[in-house]
């Protein structure tokens, strides 16, 4: 797990970091409501832009991108081998998204519009996790979701690409947080975070690079 990667690094040899993994709008919504943060790490633009807009942390910077794929469960019931396919038979197959109000949500959303194809999600889940759940334990023929989920859950699924999904990478973006009581080791941290070495490491885990 890349929190493990980062306490380990020389860098921070000195440092104990506290990791909150919290769903990007729910993190925003705790330093909103007052809650001890450093620095704000989000899986998209649209919550780091309501945690600028609201004067909650400094400018942000890109730490890397991600992309949309679809999954199907290891039997693969419906036969789905390729978009095409999945094109053919979304009417009749269990679909599974994330809500339009979380990252996932919005960036599957955003390739359906590209491809012009319209789904009717069975369910609409709070998060990736979720939705991968659902297709590896076979309640779901499909489901959207990141390319580094889908790489993290191994053979259990089998990965389709999205034709493109590379124009709607979602952003990892991290700030330091203006309320934040220690302000210069907040700042190291996002130097560190925005660094070659680290960049490495979310390569690692499928994750593609910031530019």
């Amino acid at each position: 797990m890349i929190n493990d990667e980062l306490q380990a690094l020389p860098e921070l040899a000195d440092t104990k970091i506290t990791f909150n993994n919290d769903g990007s709008p729910s993190l925003v919504q705790q330093i909103e409501d007052g809650g001890p943060a450093d620095v704000l790490v989000t899986a998209d633009e649209k919550n780091m832009q309501k945690a600028v807009d609201g004067g909650l942390v400094d400018a942000p910077v890109t730490l890397a991108t991600n992309s949309m794929v679809l999954v199907v469960p290891k039997d693969n019931p419906k036969k789905i081998k390729s978009w095409d396919d999945f094109v053919k038979t979304k009417n009749s197959a269990t679909v599974v998204t994330c809500d339009l109000d979380v990252p996932c949500g919005n960036v599957a959303d955003q390739v359906l519009k590209e491809n012009k194809v319209e789904v009717e999600p069975a369910s609409l889940e709070t998060s990736v996790s979720n939705v991968l759940g659902k297709v590896t334990s076979g309640e779901a023929d499909a489901g959207f979701v990141y390319a580094t989920d889908a790489a993290a859950a191994g053979d259990a699924v089998t990965t389709i690409e999205i034709p493109n999904a590379q124009k709607h990478r979602n952003q990892i973006l991290a700030a330091v947080v203006k309320s934040s009581t220690q302000q210069e080791g907040a700042k190291q941290l996002v130097d560190l975070l925005k660094s070659q070495k680290v960049a490495e490491l979310w390569k690692t885990h499928g994750f593609e690079s910031a530019s």
